[in-house]
């Protein structure tokens, strides 16, 4: 079952798999580690959009390690998980102190890299470098789990660890150099657009003789994973202070945290210590504008924006600036602070 599960891969993907994405057809680790970090949790056509800026932003991995972050920050704007910029910096900067500027050609040294998982590592290696290593990421466990009928709960360490021993086993046993790009991407374009979470299309799948989970009857019962994400809310409420020549006033957010590291409109939990922190002689010209709700993986964010209008060192004593309108713009701001103010 292995040799014939690796080749149907490896078969299906050269004639019917994705190989019009502007981070495929390439072995240049730069670009496919690039996209592999922005492919996390983040859909395709997002990425899209992102990647090719990125590049010509920053085309190589000696030019993002020279960037300041505050650059990095503000290209990445929008694309959330911030943490995946601030680790993307400080990985090429290890690149290039480490290796010359050459990401390293084994899934086990790319994983001693910042922001660089198993899977991550795994997928340059094998995209890149033709290394017989797995990659287990959301869509890989969707196929496996449906083939193999694995039905223990992923949510157990134990169980995901027992699911890489059969991600390995399943592995490509010949030509590995063309043959591991070639069923690495197989499997991801698989679980992308046939076997995908709901409604997956199992009559032109190439593994459907095979697959357990088909024969069961109830494909999308797999994977199996109990634990559920605890989620939370927060109430916030922004200043959003606006000086002389339209500048706003921003502060930077600390680190750990919610928007680690960007530039936003200093937030309180309470209104009235939002009101404590603008001069007395200008609390009465506070207008609140319509609250909304910003949905995070982990937390609903209910974003109160309390607006006002004061001259340029009214806040000069406060944590953050004034930053004019040619500048904010470029910062790494949260996405509905941008759009706060590009709507303002």
């Amino acid at each position: 079952m292995v040799t014939d599960f690796a080749t149907q891969v490896v078969r299906w993907q050269k004639t019917h798999g994705r190989h019009d994405l502007p981070w495929q057809n390439t072995r240049d680790p730069y670009r496919v580690w690039l996209s592999e970090i922005m492919l996390q949790q983040t859909q395709v056509a997002t990425v899209l959009d992102y990647f090719p800026r990125f590049l010509e932003r920053f085309p190589s991995v000696e030019s993002l390690a020279a960037a300041a972050l505050d650059d990095v920050l503000g290209l990445w704007s929008g694309l959330g998980y911030y943490t995946r910029a601030r680790n993307l910096h400080l990985c090429a900067g290890a690149v290039m102190r480490l290796y010359g500027g050459l990401f390293p050609p084994t899934a086990q040294l790319l994983q001693t890299l910042p922001g660089i998982g198993r899977s991550t590592a795994a997928a340059i290696a094998s995209l890149c470098f033709g290394e017989r290593v797995a990659i287990l990421d959301g869509n890989v466990k969707r196929v496996l789990t449906r083939v193999l009928g694995f039905d223990s709960d992923l949510a157990s360490v134990a169980n995901e660890r027992r699911l890489w021993d059969e991600a390995s086993r399943m592995l490509p046993l010949r030509d590995l150099t063309h043959a591991m790009p070639r069923y690495t991407q197989g499997l991801m374009d698989l679980g992308a657009t046939v076997c995908t979470a709901k409604k997956p299309d199992c009559a032109v799948c190439p593994l459907a003789r095979s697959c357990v989970a088909r024969g069961l009857g109830r494909p999308e019962s797999y994977p199996v994973k109990t634990r559920k994400l605890k989620r939370s809310s927060q109430a916030i409420w922004l200043l959003w202070a606006q000086g002389e020549d339209n500048s706003v006033w921003l502060s930077q957010r600390p680190t750990p945290g919610v928007w680690a590291g960007l530039y936003c409109l200093p937030w309180f939990d309470q209104r009235e210590a939002l009101e404590a922190a603008v001069p007395a002689r200008y609390r009465t010209a506070l207008h609140d504008t319509p609250s909304f709700v910003h949905v995070l993986t982990h937390k609903d964010l209910y974003l109160h924006p309390v607006q006002v209008q004061m001259p340029g060192s009214a806040l000069a004593s406060s944590q953050g600036r004034w930053m004019s309108a040619d500048e904010w713009p470029r910062l790494g701001l949260p996405a509905p602070v941008k759009k706060l103010l590009l709507q303002g």
